[in-house]
């Protein structure tokens, strides 16, 4: 994620803090420094009214606004002072209760915001069993796939032979230099069946990132021809590819291919929302 993250946004990742135990915080005073408040008991106030906000929200204070104890050097002498490890939502709820003047304060909101979003969207989606993520993730690839064919088309890949080269660039990248007939093959698929479609999540979660960066990237550097545009695919698949195997993860065409297919998962789904309907537990128009 570093490399995604906006410029302006690096003051704040740069001073998160991560635990042994992988969770994040910040340091309220590394947090007033990034916000421009050169007096520490002016951000106490805004501290203060964070707490509030997050109390009335029904969160925990004490485990959003932990409270430490440091001791600095002044001088010859030492003395203690108050600090706290911030979570992520009570960085927001801090920069929410900021003074709205400062412009930092403004990439503070958008930051911490889009963090917290991120966040509780994982969550929940790590809540699901594994057929309910399959289903949320291809249907975010087929959205992002129409916008990555129409940013395509905008930077010169027109004719159908041109788009399969493109997609197949993307996969190669990704996928260690198998094209999309090789991945078909090593998956047991039969003609006609979709290699998307007989992913697990981890897998669509890969080629949903490849193809979101794909098309971003075509966007911001003005691609305007084909073989461009296919040398940008297969440089994101192989960058998807080279982050992978940096966290130490399983390559993509060494996980395992579901046995059920996306299809038959909203097949099954489907009749179990009628069968809801038959029994009067749910309204579903046919």
């Amino acid at each position: 994620m570093s490399k995604l993250i906006a410029k302006e946004y690096k003051c704040f990742e740069d001073i998160k803090h991560i635990r042994s135990d992988g969770t994040e915080f910040w340091y309220a005073r590394e947090l007033a420094v990034a916000l421009d408040y050169t007096k520490w008991e002016n951000f106490q106030k805004v501290i203060k009214r964070a707490m509030i906000a997050c109390e009335n929200s029904g969160r925990i204070v004490e485990y959003e606004f932990p409270e430490v104890r440091k001791i600095v050097s002044a001088g010859a002498t030492t003395k203690k002072i108050t600090d706290y490890e911030l979570s992520r939502y009570a960085c927001y709820l801090i920069v929410q209760n900021g003074d709205p003047r400062k412009e930092v304060i403004a990439l503070g909101q958008t930051y911490f915001a889009i963090q917290t979003y991120r966040q509780e969207v994982a969550d929940r989606f790590n809540e699901l069993d594994e057929d309910s993520r399959r289903l949320i993730v291809r249907g975010d690839i087929r959205q992002w796939n129409q916008l990555l064919a129409e940013t395509a088309r905008n930077c010169g890949v027109i004719t159908n032979e041109e788009f399969a080269i493109f997609q197949n660039a993307g996969y190669m990248g990704l996928y260690g230099g198998m094209t999309v007939d090789d991945i078909h093959r090593k998956k047991e698929l039969e003609i006609g069946q979709k290699i998307l479609d007989y992913m697990g999540s981890t897998e669509l979660i890969a080629n949903l990132f490849r193809i979101s960066q794909t098309e971003e990237k075509l966007r911001k550097d003005g691609i305007d021809n084909s073989s461009d545009a296919t040398a940008v695919h297969y440089s994101v698949g192989k960058e998807v590819r080279k982050a992978i195997e940096e966290i130490g993860g399983t390559m993509p065409e060494d996980l395992p291919t579901p046995e059920k297919s996306i299809a038959q998962i909203e097949k099954e789904q489907l009749q179990r929302l009628k069968q809801k309907a038959a029994n009067g537990q749910l309204m579903l128009d046919e």
